[in-house]
């Protein structure tokens, strides 16, 4: 059931008690007023999902109200009331917008059920706009690049998306893991369904568990009315668990018994819900070290870890940073696209230890600083060693340049190696990723 947000205006305190009532039994969070000025007053400060007014009431019409009410939230819906009904006024509230029109004295349930109804109404065009948003945004949810890091984790994503099994995605910050967990729900077959997203470390530990199983009114100071969980909201689609090593002891045994009862228990309340949603948990913790430091429930491990994906570092990528690069150059529309070799070689020599967070914040900087004009290596304060390879390192070869003697010399290393890039690399003193750039760049194959 749809729940909402009403206000209830009519200048008989009956009235508007009666209407409270059997609508706050239903579990909506209802306001009256008798007074219609006061009610355009709390249209303007408060956001309605549905307004129920009289229409003759002495000072403000019922008519202005509905006209306020349409103007101020364009989602909000009206329902007027009389007891003076003619053809005529009941044209001129449909004509401005009115839903419904109701002569009294009418049944409560009949009003109780066309609450329902509008309130569903608004659920279904609110999950609308949220998947069209989801639609202009999918073409972004994506893995970028084609290292062989990158296609391990999409091979992965997409063995995984049709199996309906709960996933435990794990990785430094900023390596892309809210973008895993939605590329799984999009090939899944839940995709027609909700995708609802939660940072358990970004909710303080007295609202987390209202937040995931929701609660009911009264449950405690401030709960006006009976809210879902994110939990209930993702039934049928699927929930995405972030930052999951953060929940405290205590949430932890309370998330356990939910994932293997799939019913739970709102805040405040008796009755069980059962659910149906799959599951998508991430950390950038060691689970394994935290359950050892006894800060992680071993059994919950288990329960999540059923196909874990370990998402890659940046700097293992390769020239996925490349590729990154120019879809976030596009992404804001910057008429530059192309980056230079002096700002590709700079950024296959960085760590990126922020990961692609890091790289899209780095970019964006730039491009203000370069003020539309094209990016140049300036644009970029990155700490990295300037020199391709060391002097002391560059043992004989000295014809033809330094880059020639860097060649000569990358050369030589896999032959001593038999062609072991791992060893060359040991060999020459740098690292693995650093050897396939500056092989990249000498038109060595990789």
């Amino acid at each position: 059931m749809s729940l909402a947000k009403i206000l209830v205006v009519d200048d008989e305190p009956k009235m508007t008690s009666l209407i409270c009532g059997a609508l706050e039994d239903e579990g909506h969070a209802v306001e009256t007023t008798v007074d219609p000025a006061e009610a355009l007053k709390l249209i303007e400060q408060h956001t309605f999902d549905v307004v129920i007014t009289d229409m003759s009431m002495p000072g403000v019409s019922g008519m202005k109200v509905l006209e306020k009410a349409r103007a101020a939230e364009a989602g909000t819906e009206v329902i007027m009331m009389t007891a003076y009904a003619t053809a005529e006024t009941a044209v001129e509230a449909m004509k401005k917008g009115a839903a419904d029109y109701l002569i009294k004295p009418f049944s409560l349930d009949e009003l109780v059920l066309q609450v329902q109804r509008l309130a569903a109404r608004q659920k279904v065009a609110s999950l609308a706009e949220h998947f069209q948003k989801v639609d202009r945004e999918r073409s972004s949810v994506e893995f970028i690049g084609s290292s062989p890091a990158t296609e391990r984790v999409k091979k992965l994503i997409r063995q995984v998306a049709a199996a309906d099994a709960t996933v435990l995605l794990t990785g430094k910050s900023g390596t892309g893991k809210e973008v895993a967990a939605r590329m799984i729900h999009d090939l899944s077959n839940r995709r027609e369904h909700p995708f609802i997203a939660i940072n358990c470390a970004a909710v303080t530990e007295t609202l987390l568990e209202s937040e995931m199983f929701g609660h009911e009114k009264g449950a405690f100071t401030g709960a006006i009315a009976r809210k879902q969980g994110r939990f209930e909201l993702a039934d049928s689609g699927s929930i995405f668990l972030d930052e999951i090593a953060e929940m405290s002891p205590e949430m932890q045994t309370k998330l356990l018994r939910v994932l293997e009862e799939r019913q739970l228990v709102r805040v405040g309340g008796v009755d069980t819900v059962s659910f149906d949603v799959r599951v998508l948990a991430a950390t950038n913790r060691d689970l394994k070290e935290e359950i050892a430091a006894g800060a992680f429930r071993e059994d919950l491990f288990f329960r999540l870890n059923v196909f874990p994906i370990d998402l890659p570092p940046l700097h293992e990528r390769g020239e996925d940073v490349l590729a990154l690069s120019e879809h976030f150059l596009k992404q804001q529309s910057y008429r530059h696209i192309e980056l230079t070799p002096d700002i590709r070689d700079l950024f296959l020599r960085y760590d990126w230890p922020g990961n692609i967070r890091e790289l899209r914040n780095v970019l964006e900087r730039a491009t203000i600083l370069a003020g539309g004009e094209a990016l140049t290596a300036e644009d970029f304060s990155l700490d990295v060693n300037t020199d391709p390879l060391t002097t002391d390192q560059i043992r004989g070869g000295s014809k033809g340049g330094l880059e020639s003697a860097e060649k000569e010399m990358i050369l030589e290393a896999l032959e001593q190696a038999g062609g072991n890039k791992t060893e060359a690399a040991r060999l020459l003193k740098i690292s693995r990723r650093r050897l396939y750039s500056r092989m990249k760049i000498h038109g060595l194959k990789p």
